[in-house]
């Protein structure tokens, strides 16, 4: 009795274990989104799977039905584009985060770029490239552009631009000195020690960053709308700060 008690025992599969949820962030999270997902696993949950791209490229794999639970937009309009598809779970958009847009330099030097109107930033390019995230689709790319046409500068500096797939790509340019100046956001910056800012843009010049969340639509994981409220808490909010981000 006890022999076959023991291989009914041995037959009987081990508890699945829950399946973590799938995060599709903008890639400028890459630190701060780690760190919110340590944070949640520290408390028992299963570590979310997180993927990093362009918002303009995951809002697409989203479109495409990518298994994905939550996603976590660099603007509103990807976020938008989702909504109007009918993809995102009603009630769970949530404005979470906003960011500041700088221009960028290699570590060393210490010049500085004055970014008001009629700035010309072609002599601190000294014939090199301005580097920054692709203008007509990714979020970083499209508040750059707003912000240098603001300040009367886009027409002279677009034929030197190189259009990065995502903000963290333009980051890497200038990092390695392929670029001498790029656009990234202020969290951008003080994540890496290879570049320096040079300049603010004004927060006036370009549409307000905003980075939203929300559950998608055809989510079943229980832990994914668990951790976008862990994610929108005073305590999830407050992971971000300390990486840059300011709270919405």
């Amino acid at each position: 009795m006890m022999l076959l008690l023991a291989t009914m025992l041995l037959a009987v599969p081990a508890t699945a274990q829950p399946r973590p949820p799938v995060v599709l962030a903008a890639a400028s999270l890459q630190e701060s989104m780690n760190a919110a997902a340590d944070a949640w696993a520290k408390q028992g949950h299963p570590r979310p799977t997180l993927s990093f791209a362009a918002s303009s490229a995951l809002a697409r794999q989203a479109a495409a039905g990518a298994p994905a639970d939550l996603f976590v937009s660099a603007d509103v309009e990807w976020m938008d584009d989702l909504d109007r598809r009918g993809l995102l779970a009603k009630g769970s958009r949530v404005n979470l985060l906003g960011n500041r847009l700088v221009l960028v330099a290699p570590v060393a030097g210490t010049a500085r770029v004055a970014l008001r109107p009629g700035v010309d930033l072609r002599p601190a390019l000294n014939g090199g490239r301005l580097a920054m995230a692709d203008p007509d689709a990714v979020p970083a790319g499209r508040y750059g552009k707003a912000a240098l046409t603001r300040l009367r500068a886009w027409d002279a500096v677009a034929p030197s631009v190189v259009r990065a797939e995502n903000v963290r790509a333009a980051l890497a340019l200038v990092e390695r000195g392929a670029a001498p100046l790029g656009i990234v956001y202020a969290t951008d910056a003080k994540a890496s020690a290879k570049v320096r800012v040079v300049g603010i843009f004004p927060a006036a010049s370009h549409p307000p960053i905003v980075y939203p969340v929300a559950r998608l639509k055809a989510s079943r994981n229980v832990d994914g709308e668990r951790f976008r409220r862990f994610l929108v808490s005073p305590k999830g909010r407050a992971i971000f700060v300390k990486y840059g981000f300011t709270p919405r």
